[in-house]
């Protein structure tokens, strides 16, 4: 009897510690639960091509509803939008001593029920600007607003709300900025859902009345969340409703000359847009080299291989970027240029 309880004992003792091994090899292998994997430039992810890849797979692009993407001027930090359980939050990591950091809460985000979207940092890095319905006054009914935070040492001080010119009773949101601080956002008027972009430049440390751009850029039926080149060269906007759209919605860029002309709107093509995908948050990082976009493509089985959709399968890809929920991607921006072959009788100056 002593003897088979000691085997017994022998053998649990063998069965933990093969379960306990075989988790600590899950966990190195997981790059969530070892945040050092990450160092260098751009958390160290081998560059892209002109192909799109998922971004940072396992840190920024998770299974989660992920979106909206900015970094510091130095790409030191990155900040990136999470939807999951009724929040829609900020996100940054930022490396020390070349390691990038476990994702956190962006700093100023205080009130957890209300939205914090689809941040932007100016080119010189001293302010990020968001979209959130956090209320300007207790008794007022919240919209959506564009606010803003300025750099205050390592971090960001308290958000305000830009106010008028640029907000009012209807949403204003995706705040994008020139390098002379002209702001770029997309606005509908209350009670309308249809959306337009606008422009409104400063003078004198205060923006100016926003005026609505051509119908180059608000092109198709709706449109909205435009990115604008730091030096105005292009801006590449989410419009639904055009002829050549490749599903609900795609990303297309307009070229801007040295007389402030806007040229017809050109589709960026497959690679980019989904016929099923909808793509609305686009992105180029500081140093002009990357376009990063949300798509929510969803990365299927190849049944033409014979590959069965088991229950298995279909429960681990739902684990990872790819399932059908949006995530970030990039590729070399070389592309970007590429489209204004496409336009006749225009030229960048």
């Amino acid at each position: 009897m002593k003897k088979y309880k000691l085997q017994s004992l022998i053998t649990f003792i063998i069965f933990v510690g093969v379960i306990t091994m075989y988790s600590c090899s899950n966990n190195l292998n997981d790059p969530i639960s070892n945040f050092t994997n990450y160092s260098g430039p751009y958390l160290g992810q081998t560059l892209p091509g002109d192909e799109p890849e998922i971004f940072a797979s396992g840190m920024i692009s998770t299974a989660m509803y992920t979106r909206d993407i900015t970094m510091t001027p130095n790409g030191n930090e990155i900040y990136f939008c999470v939807s999951a359980m009724d929040y829609n939050l900020i996100f940054y990591t930022k490396q020390i001593n070349g390691a990038w950091t476990e994702p956190a809460l962006a700093p100023f985000i205080k009130d957890f029920d209300k939205m914090y979207y689809e941040p932007h940092i100016t080119m010189d890095g001293k302010q990020l600007l968001f979209l959130s319905d956090m209320p300007v006054n207790d008794n007022e009914s919240p919209t959506q607003d564009i606010w803003a935070v300025d750099r205050n040492g390592d971090t960001w001080g308290v958000p305000y709300n830009l106010g008028i010119p640029i907000n009012t009773d209807g949403n204003e949101f995706f705040p994008s900025t020139t390098t002379d601080g002209t702001l770029y956002f997309t606005r509908a008027e209350k009670g309308s859902r249809i959306h337009y972009i606008y422009r409104s430049k400063i003078i004198d440390g205060k923006y100016q009345e926003p005026e609505r751009l051509n119908d180059n850029v608000n092109c198709g039926s709706n449109r909205f969340n435009a990115f604008i080149d730091p030096d105005e060269r292009f801006i590449i906007v989410s419009v639904i409703g055009m002829e050549d759209g490749l599903g609900g919605t795609d990303y297309y860029i307009v070229f801007r000359d040295g007389q402030d002309n806007w040229s017809n709107p050109v589709n960026l093509g497959e690679q980019v847009n989904q016929v099923r995908g909808a793509e609305w948050s686009p992105y180029v990082s500081p140093d002009g080299k990357y376009f990063f976009f949300m798509s929510d493509r969803t990365d299927k089985l190849d049944i033409s291989s014979g590959e069965l959709p088991t229950y298995r399968k279909l429960r681990d890809k739902y684990k990872k970027p790819g399932n059908g929920n949006s995530s970030i991607y990039w590729m070399k921006s070389d592309f970007l240029f590429e489209s204004q072959k496409k336009i006749t009788d225009f030229e960048l100056e």
